[in-house]
């Protein structure tokens, strides 16, 4: 099992991150709109911001994006592709500390972040960063693990080969009750559809899939060709996810 702590998790894992992580569709930012009623030049807040992929949701729309990310890897990987925009902050920090001023933020986003977070220290500091009726957006990929043979199937290998996939996945995260006061939850459809480059990718940029120094990888290579191989379909292959949105005050 690994060792690493959160902040460190995916150092070596950056280039399959920005090139086969899934994006965020415009609806997403649709849903935020309409239920938090907040438009550009509003200031957000996108904590464990990653590679810059939540990011990207938010400043072609015209918003101020700070991003704060404690993984320097992951940070630098967003400041080579969004540091150029006028728009666009980068900052070393946590969700327990993010070094943002207080009462500074309109709205936090934490994509595919929150449960990396220590929830209660998390909700101090963001409480401590909002301005007042300020909002918070918690998103999540959630992969369907029982829609099709094929995401069976590749349920399945992650849990033959993950190192410590139950544990840390996000599933295990109570979101809703981060809300004192409730929260609004929302759902969309969403999928990716991969070539065998790319399925390798998207699986080696799992944190809990061996890496490359592991003893396993050679045969969790030769599973994901086997997978492929057994479920494609004109070559590609489909991974089906629900966007969760969850919105709330603190």
């Amino acid at each position: 099992m690994t060792t690493r702590p959160p902040t460190a998790r995916f150092s070596d894992r950056v280039d399959n991150y920005v090139r086969y992580r899934p994006s965020y569709a415009p609806e997403v930012l649709a849903i935020i709109e309409k239920e938090t009623g907040l438009r550009p030049p509003a200031v957000v807040a996108d904590i464990g911001s990653g590679t810059g992929l939540s990011a990207d949701l938010f400043l072609p729309a015209g918003y101020t994006v700070w991003a704060v990310e404690p993984n320097a890897a992951m940070r630098q990987a967003a400041e080579s592709r969004l540091g150029r925009h006028p728009r666009f902050d980068s900052y070393d920090g946590t969700a327990e500390a993010t070094g943002l001023p207080a009462a500074s933020v309109d709205l936090i986003v934490a994509a595919q972040a929150f449960h990396w977070f220590q929830p209660d220290a998390a909700r101090t500091e963001f409480r401590r960063i909002l301005k007042p009726g300020g909002w918070v957006a918690i998103v999540f990929h959630s992969r369907r693990t029982d829609a099709t043979p094929f995401l069976r199937a590749y349920e399945q290998l992650l849990r033959d080969y993950g190192t410590d996939y139950r544990r840390v996945r996000h599933e295990n995260s109570n979101v809703a009750a981060f809300f004192p006061q409730g929260c609004v939850r929302r759902n969309l459809d969403h999928e990716q559809r991969f070539d065998l480059e790319g399925l390798r990718g998207r699986i080696l940029s799992s944190s809990y899939t061996p890496a490359a120094n592991d003893p396993r990888y050679p045969a969790l290579l030769a599973a994901i060709d086997d997978l492929f191989a057994v479920h494609q379909q004109d070559g590609q292959v489909c991974i089906e996810y629900d966007t969760e949105i969850f919105l709330g005050q603190l």
